[in-house]
Formats: structure tokens, C-alpha cells, sequence
């Protein structure tokens, strides 16, 4: 008979923010991590922030990005799957960009013989690289790869808006008791973690794009077109179509296009220095020490609508 657990898991939508007493101005200097293109990594990098480069460049792509932008090569990590093939392109684009510091390795489950093997020979190869590894939701998990090698933990699976990987597998943990159960497990081996997916306001980063992707145009609207890596979309453009025995775990949508995306990241950044200032922390790494949530049932005012 299948084992039901009764503790309470929470999501980021089932709790609000406990603010206190705070001596802070609300300028202060934040810091977040995301995941994009070379297009996006030029953007964010003017805001000192980190791009999570996907893994279908070439590496002559990686070349040129890096002959054209010295500057943004230390705030970008290159990211592989963990087949053999990939192990070879990782090694690749290694010797052409030497002054990359930062590597990822990106699977939907981390929850493999596999993975933690592949984690173990990128770290015997590359000693004194930074690794992100991922995605998985539990602290035995996120023990066990920091053991095996990584730095960073990437946590989550299924909060994403456009997966479905909970509806087609049901398989997922709530990203909020993930991230805090991780970070502790994370922490107590002088590890870190980074929350991938769930987030929904203040709007999706993913959701404003200045170039790359596609753009349609529909009632004299423009939208972008935004899809899972798991989706049929990007196995179709990525690897020639769904393996049988596959499923797609991912959806595509047409997200409503809302210009340059400095105007989002602003936004994000506007909204993580307000909240140091309503709990009284001066730096983002104090936030953990100084929150305390409060679980709800309702956190907005919907009664004008519930658009922005």
C-alpha cells in the first residue's frame, strides 16, 4: 500500500511575508539567477546578474559570444545533458572559452545512478570549476550530489508554468517546502541551492524577452512564443521530434509580448529590495535568517481584477 504523508507542504502561493522592524532604506543591492539565452545574458549581465545559458549553442556559438563579450563570460555557466556525447561537448567548449568558471548540469530528474556518476566525472575533470547540478527536490538528493561534487543544487520539479511534468508523471514536491528543505540540507555541507521554477509574479523573467525566440502577431497583438524543454516544441526543434518512449512534459503557450526585458528585471529587482527592507535585511543572504512566513488562504485583493 502506498505511503501517505500528512505534514503540511507549502507553496510560494501559500504564504506571505511576516515583515519587521528595519533601520534599512529601501536602495539596496540585490542579486538573482536565471536561466536564457547569450541575447538575455547581455541584458542581465548589466544588472550583475546570472545567466544559466542553455545547452543547444555550439560551440563555435560559445566562440564568437565570447570574442564579442569578454565581459560577460564570468557571469555565465555552460550547461550539459549527461549523455557521453555531452560529456565531449562540455569538454569542447572548455578549451575554447577557458574563462568559464561556472558549469551545469541540467537534467528534468536527478533522481539517477546516472546523473550522480556524471556529476562525480565532471568534478574529477574540472577541480576548481563552480557546479550547478539539477533538478531535484529533496535533501537526501541534494546530499548525496553535493558528496558527489557539486556546489549548487538546482531544486524543482514540475512548478514551472508551462510544465506538465506533475499532470503526465505525479511526480513533484511543493517549491516553497522543496527550497526550504533543500537549502538546510544544502547548507549543512557547506553546499547552496537555486529555486528553479514556481515563481509567478513579479512576473515571469521568462515572460519578457527583448530578442530571441519567436514573435507572431495576432489582432495587433504581439505574443512570444514560450514552451517547456520537455514540450513537444522543443523536442521537435532540439532532437527531431518525441523519442517513442517518451512523453511530452511540457506545453507551449503564447505569453503576451511585454517589450525589453530590462523593464522586467527591474521590476523583480524593485520588488527583492523592498521585501530586504520590510523584514530588515541588508543583504539577500540574510533574507532566510530573517523570514518568518505566515500561511494563508488568500494573499491578494482581487476584487478589481487580478491582472498585473
Amino acid at each position: 500500500m502506498p505511503r501517505i504523508e500528512n505534514d503540511i507542504k507549502l507553496d510560494f502561493k501559500d504564504v506571505l511575508l511576516r515583515p519587521k522592524r528595519s533601520t534599512l532604506k529601501s536602495r539596496i543591492a540585490a542579486n538573482m539567477d536565471t536561466v536564457g539565452t547569450f541575447d538575455m545574458a547581455l541584458v542581465l549581465s548589466k544588472f550583475t546578474l546570472f545567466t544559466a545559458i542553455h545547452k543547444h549553442y555550439s560551440v563555435d556559438d560559445w566562440k564568437e559570444f565570447a570574442t564579442k563579450n569578454p565581459e560577460c563570460v564570468q557571469s555565465v555557466a555552460v550547461s550539459t545533458g549527461t549523455s557521453e556525447g555531452d560529456f565531449d561537448r562540455l569538454g569542447e567548449i572548455l578549451a575554447a572559452v577557458p574563462q568559464l568558471q561556472y558549469i551545469c548540469v541540467d537534467v528534468a530528474n536527478g533522481y539517477s545512478e546516472h546523473f550522480v556518476h556524471f556529476v562525480k566525472d565532471v568534478r574529477q575533470k574540472y577541480p576548481t570549476h563552480t557546479i550547478m547540478a539539477g533538478n531535484v527536490v529533496t535533501g537526501e538528493m541534494v546530499e548525496e550530489l553535493i558528496l558527489a561534487g557539486a556546489d549548487i543544487i538546482k531544486v524543482g520539479i514540475g512548478p514551472g508554468s508551462v510544465c506538465t511534468t506533475r499532470k503526465k508523471t505525479g511526480v513533484g514536491y511543493p517549491q516553497l517546502s522543496a527550497v526550504i528543505e533543500c537549502a538546510d540540507a544544502a547548507h549543512g555541507l557547506g553546499g547552496h541551492i537555486i529555486s528553479d521554477g514556481g515563481c509567478t509574479c513579479p512576473g515571469d523573467v521568462s515572460k519578457a524577452f527583448e530578442s530571441g525566440g519567436e514573435v507572431i502577431e495576432k489582432n495587433g497583438k504581439k505574443y512570444k512564443l514560450f514552451y517547456g524543454m520537455s514540450s513537444d516544441t522543443a523536442m521537435k526543434r532540439h532532437a527531431g521530434g518525441v523519442a517513442e518512449y517518451r512523453a511530452s512534459e511540457g506545453k507551449t503557450v503564447e505569453v503576451v509580448y511585454k517589450g525589453p526585458v530590462d523593464v522586467t528585471i527591474r521590476d523583480v529587482l524593485g520588488g527583492v529590495r523592498s521585501t530586504c527592507t520590510y523584514v530588515g535585511a541588508g543583504k539577500l543572504k540574510e533574507l532566510s535568517r530573517r523570514t518568518t512566513f505566515i500561511r494563508v488562504t488568500q494573499q491578494l485583493n482581487t476584487v478589481f481584477g487580478n491582472d498585473n
